[in-house]
């Protein structure tokens, strides 16, 4: 195998893994040995999208002893317990909307989120699913999961911060695309993407995302600027869709060079195109800083080893009772076990 050939040894196990080069050692002086590292990634969960998602799969009549709806918390943990049974992380961590609409972005961009607020500025949420909320804190709590959310600050912030300062592999759980913005391979960082559902969950990497949106992942914040993004108020540019937004970026490189070239005679830019992006420009500047995640929240808790897990035994014995879960948390029990 020598011969002046570098050697790879690879531990094929399911966990993700990191390579580091290290020097040849056996003297046969073919220069330097890759080593693949399994590294078991941690788990960073956009909570409420996953609990959004498991109230409206699974029926509300799914009901604790005194008529309480317990679906969005059933599937919520049924969905864990998948993910820590197919990728088996080491720490895991929830993030949380402590301000679902944080005003500094609104300040900046009004239209945004602005046809999901309900009375009083609070977001509109199902009655049924409200009321479900802190009895799954609770419960992540007697796991020993932290559930982590910031003032003044969206789940998405919490986890570009977990992302950028925990050390990878980084697994984020979500069905925000905007979250798309924080792969990374080189840390690495991946989205494990649940829009199409848990049975059909993508784990997106660079190549995944260019493949999909035609630009990489650190310019898919720049793409949904152009796009647009209705389910959060983005209008976009318009007339600009995806392919002009890609092929743009493609060309250009970022939102500052589009920008300087739309205002640019002589850059080749066709003259109606110039014309959209320089009516828009005022919108593109604040919507840049809009859907960027902000990678410096101040975190008050750090993810938890899974093998801590649960923490308060009696407590969640109590809460699996009171509630109607024994049988979620007993799959998740199981399937830590299984990945541990």
């Amino acid at each position: 195998m020598c011969g002046g050939q570098a050697i790879a040894h690879r531990l094929l196990l399911p966990a993700p893994t990191r390579h580091r080069a290290v020097p040849h050692s056996n003297g046969c002086g073919c220069g330097t040995l890759t080593v693949v590292i399994t590294t078991a990634p941690l788990l960073a969960i956009d909570a409420p999208s996953l609990y959004f998602r498991a109230f409206h799969a699974l029926p509300e009549t799914i009901t604790a002893p005194d008529g309480t709806p317990v679906n969005a918390i059933r599937g919520f943990m049924d969905m864990l317990a998948a993910l820590v049974r197919t990728r088996r992380p080491d720490r895991l961590i929830c993030a949380l909307d402590a301000d679902w609409r944080p005003a500094w972005r609104v300040a900046l961009l009004p239209s945004y989120k602005a046809h999901r607020v309900a009375e009083a500025g609070a977001e509109l949420v199902p009655d049924g699913l409200t009321r479900q909320v802190p009895i799954l804190l609770e419960v992540l709590a007697a796991l020993g999961i932290p559930a982590v959310g910031v003032a003044g600050y969206e789940a998405d912030d919490v986890l570009g911060t977990l992302a950028t300062r925990e050390p990878g592999p980084v697994e984020v759980v979500t069905g925000d695309r905007d979250l798309l913005q924080l792969v990374d391979d080189a840390r690495p960082v991946r989205v494990l993407y649940t829009g199409r559902g848990m049975a059909k969950l993508e784990v997106l990497d660079e190549a995944a995302v260019q493949a999909r949106y035609g630009v990489s992942a650190a310019a898919y914040a720049d793409f949904a600027v152009l796009r647009g993004d209705p389910s959060d108020g983005l209008p976009g540019v318009a007339g600009i869709g995806e392919k002009t937004a890609a092929r743009l970026l493609t060309e250009y490189g970022d939102l500052t060079a589009v920008l300087a070239a739309a205002e640019e005679p002589r850059s080749g830019m066709g003259a109606g195109l110039r014309a959209k992006l320089t009516a828009a420009r005022d919108y593109i500047h604040a919507a840049q800083t809009v859907v960027r995640v902000a990678r410096d929240v101040p975190l008050a808790a750090a993810p938890a080893p899974v093998t801590a897990l649960p923490a308060d035994p009696d407590g969640l014995a109590a809460l699996a009772e009171r509630w109607n879960l024994a049988s979620s948390l007993q799959r998740f029990s199981q399937a830590l076990a299984a990945a541990t």
